[in-house]
């Protein structure tokens, strides 16, 4: 069985993954888009890979570079198709990402390929969201700027433990939101399609009821994938719900915010602040009003970003494939109703 990894991933995770997989040949790829088997140097045709493994760092740098464009198009040559003679060599991809939305995925997933997912990043993404909520609400640049002007004054503010939130998404990344905000004090609500019965929150409610709970918490945060039913559930409606001074966090996917309804929505104080790691249009273009609104606090899709995120992916991936070698049901396996 052949395994297709980044070169990083096999250089720090080498022995891990041998253990998952004693009689695997792991292949690697570089970051000039190369493909090598030990010395020797592949041509993406030639890659026989059954397994691959699309790990964080594959996608760091530009999502247009030639590791990833080289990547992408062996995936849609090598998974499996209806339509050719020869059986696929690849059978199995997992992704170190919560989200398959991007229409590459479904179309893997229709092929017949294996596809799993990783929730390694909930730690890292639960963290941004306390650190922003406590900063939008905290008045921390005011006390920064009190001790530029060499100003003497006290601050007050609305302490976290007084507030209530709604995590929309009860998934790892909003689980781990919940758990966060718990420990200090707050009274969270989670949002759930179908309740496992042991998630960390104060309430817990369905979709259909967040029109009728939403305006009763002092931040909201979007912890969703975008599909069919979430797809710009954030517009005008709901906006108009939200009560006066609500902190709004997408961490989630852009495409769950109505942009133009979000504007109208910050003109009229619902929300008051709008945390944003993701927009609709990734890179966000030029010239754009997200760009230059304070009452926006936009970052780069980067909510993830800690360090240890890789060294956690590894070992999601391998006891994943301990399991594939040894026929046992994968974790976190994704099918087309998933999207």
């Amino acid at each position: 069985m052949d395994v297709l990894v980044t070169e990083y991933q096999l250089t720090h995770h080498a022995e891990r993954f041998r253990q998952a997989a004693p009689h695997a040949r792991f292949l690697s790829m570089a970051p000039d888009g190369t493909v090598r088997d030990g010395e020797q140097t592949l041509a993406w045709e030639d890659v026989p890979a059954e397994v691959a493994f699309a790990s964080t760092d594959l996608f760091d740098g530009d999502l247009r570079d030639d590791k990833i464009r080289h990547f992408f198009g062996w995936l849609l040559r090598a998974a499996p198709d209806p339509d050719a003679d020869a059986p696929a060599a690849l059978r199995w991809l997992h992704l170190a990402a919560a989200g398959v939305d991007s229409p590459v995925f479904g179309m893997l997933l229709e092929r017949g390929l294996r596809l799993t997912t990783s929730h390694h990043t909930a730690i890292p993404i639960s963290e941004y969201v306390l650190a922003q909520v406590l900063r939008a609400r905290l008045p921390l640049d005011a006390m920064a700027a009190d001790r530029t002007t060499r100003t003497w004054r006290t601050q007050d503010w609305d302490e976290v433990a007084s507030s209530r939130w709604l995590v929309v998404g009860m998934g790892a990344i909003g689980t781990a939101v919940a758990e966060r905000a718990r420990a200090f004090g707050a009274h969270v609500t989670g949002v759930r399609r179908t309740p496992a019965g042991d998630e960390p929150v104060d309430a817990l409610v369905g979709p259909d009821a967040i029109d009728d709970v939403v305006g009763d918490h002092d931040v909201v945060v979007l912890c969703v994938p975008a599909t069919a039913s979430t797809t710009g559930m954030v517009g005008d409606a709901l906006l108009a719900r939200l009560a006066p001074g609500t902190i709004l966090v997408n961490v989630g996917r852009g495409a769950l915010i109505d942009e133009d309804a979000l504007r109208r929505g910050l003109d009229k104080g619902t929300p008051a602040t709008a945390v944003l790691d993701v927009t609709a249009v990734e890179p966000l273009p030029e010239g754009h009003w997200l760009w230059d609104d304070e009452r926006v606090v936009l970052t780069s899709h980067t909510s993830s970003g800690g360090r240890q995120r890789y060294d956690r992916a590894a070992e999601v991936f391998a006891a994943n494939l301990s399991r594939y070698v040894a026929g046992e049901a994968l974790a976190d396996e994704v099918d087309l109703t998933d999207r």
